[in-house]
């Protein structure tokens, strides 16, 4: 038993040194380099703060997947040290102690694995979400609108992001995206549609108002932060966008909720132009430089 634990571990350590060896030298090796420039940057895509987050949950998962591959080697040589160096009672009670710790760790490896699965589905669901809205969006480039993803706000004690940013003649336009499962309705209420009355949100099990303030906080802070890079105030208008959800809409309120179908009808200009090409050029340039970070 002692001679199988110790090769099981020794196979685990060589098989993880031979291959952290092979990638440094492969890395080493290449002689090779990328076709495009090493500082180039990209605009950031839809989704993706969440693409990032369950990126790193994933390999989260990885790697405390392979941590919990090793305890029963540990186990397996606690087991033997309690069976060849204790006897009788200190034995037993050795062994009892092992067994609980063995299954309280599993039991928690287990609980911690379940909890980063769920955060990494409810993440992907999120990028999904963002995904769709931004191909509901696509038709806009064609009227000259310019639409920008996942743009990085705030400062580095409270960072956040909004969803998407269109600007055109219209205005600019600061979309919040919300993917909400669907679940069992209540008496009277529809399981894929949301009440808004321009206060509160009606869900099929509830009411809330998630998503309304965070909306126009965003509007609020985007509208500041151009003001001081451009020296006047271009008007932001908060959107809440449901994908999967019907809205039905018995009032308004400071934020529009809409369907992303909706939102095409909604940002389309409808008279005089609020910005010019030049102010809209001018804002652009800034989202453009603000979102331009993705490095390979």
């Amino acid at each position: 038993m002692l001679s199988t634990s110790i090769a099981a571990l020794i196979y685990l350590l060589v098989f993880f040194g031979f291959m952290f060896g092979m990638l440094l030298w492969r890395k080493h090796q290449r002689k090779d380099r990328r076709p495009f420039p090493e500082n180039l940057k990209l605009l950031r895509g839809p989704g993706e703060t969440q693409r990032k987050m369950v990126a790193r949950l994933d390999e989260t998962i990885g790697d405390r997947l392979m941590l919990a591959l090793c305890v029963p080697v540990l186990v397996a040589g606690a087991l033997l040290w309690i069976t060849t160096h204790l006897s009788g009672a200190w034995q037993a009670a050795g062994l009892i102690v092992i067994l609980l710790a063995l299954f309280a760790t599993l039991y928690l490896v287990a609980r911690y694995l379940v909890t980063i699965a769920e955060e990494s589905g409810n993440r992907y669901l999120g990028y999904f979400g963002e995904r769709i809205v931004a191909e509901a969006l696509e038709p806009l480039k064609a009227q000259g609108f310019r639409i920008f993803h996942d743009v990085p706000c705030g400062d580095a004690k409270s960072p956040f992001n909004i969803d998407h940013v269109i600007v055109g003649s219209s205005g600019v336009f600061a979309v919040e995206t919300k993917t909400r499962r669907k679940g069992r309705a209540r008496g009277g209420f529809a399981e894929h549609e949301i009440i808004y009355d321009g206060q509160v949100l009606a869900y099929p099990w509830g009411e809330d108002r998630h998503g309304l303030e965070q909306a126009q906080h965003q509007a609020h802070w985007l509208a500041d932060w151009l003001a001081q890079l451009l020296g006047q105030r271009p008007p932001v208008s908060p959107i809440l966008t449901f994908p999967g959800w019907m809205i039905i809409r018995r009032g308004a309120g400071p934020v529009n909720v809409l369907n992303p179908k909706e939102i095409l009808a909604a940002v389309l200009p409808r008279g005089a132009p609020v910005l010019a090409a030049e102010q809209i050029d001018l804002i652009a340039r800034q989202l453009d430089a603000r979102c331009r970070d993705v490095e390979y």
